[in-house]
This record gives structure tokens, sequence and C-alpha cells, in this order.
């Protein structure tokens, strides 16, 4: 099994900055996609940006220009470096990673953006 571990959620200013960290716990992995989901109160979950093997990324309209996902070299730890935060970012952020056609969630971590 593959178990994502986010870390690095947490409270802060409107405006602030946030790095997300998630690595899968069990051992070494290489993934052909990681990604990050959030989803608010009251809300469906969205994607927020994804990168691929090959270092192509997406990001939700809402994000450009304010996220950035990122990966190390081997492939085993993404990043969520989050800039310009508002009160609306606020939610429960989720790590995915796809390995072999399978995907495998975290359990997330909340990031509270005050205004």
């Amino acid at each position: 099994q593959v178990q994502p571990v986010e870390s690095g959620g947490g409270l802060v200013q409107a405006g602030g900055s946030l790095r997300l960290s998630c690595a899968a716990s069990g051992g070494i992995f290489s993934f052909s996609v990681m990604g990050w989901y959030r989803q608010a109160p009251g809300k469906l979950r969205e994607l927020v940006a994804t990168i691929s093997s090959g270092s192509s990324t997406n990001y939700a309209d809402s994000v450009k220009g304010r996220f950035t996902i990122s990966r190390d070299n081997a492939g085993n730890t993404v990043y969520l470096q989050m800039s310009s935060l508002k009160p609306e970012d606020t939610a429960v952020y989720y790590c995915t990673l796809r390995q072999y056609g399978m995907d495998y969630w975290g359990k997330g971590t909340q990031v509270t953006v005050s205004s």
C-alpha cells in the first residue's frame, strides 16, 4: 500500500505564504502524476494543481500565478508553494499520487487564511 502524507498546513494571514509537502510512507516510490486537490466546507472537492513525470503542470484558474507545484528529481515528493493567499483558499488540501494507474490519497492538511 502507498500512503501519501501531507505536511505544511496551518493558519496564515491574507497575503501570506505556505508551502505544502507530500511524500509516500512505507518506502521510496516514483509516481507518474502527483497533485493537489482541496475541499472547502459545503463545496465540492476541486483540482488545485498536478505535475506529471515529464514535469508538465496543470493549475486551476483560481490559483494560476499564485501557486506553484513542483517535484523532486526522484519523483518521490511533491510540493505546493502558495503565495498571495486569500481567505477563499481556506480548505482541506489533499495530496494524490498516481502509480501504475492507481491513485493514492492522503488524509489532508488544513489551510486557513484569515482576513
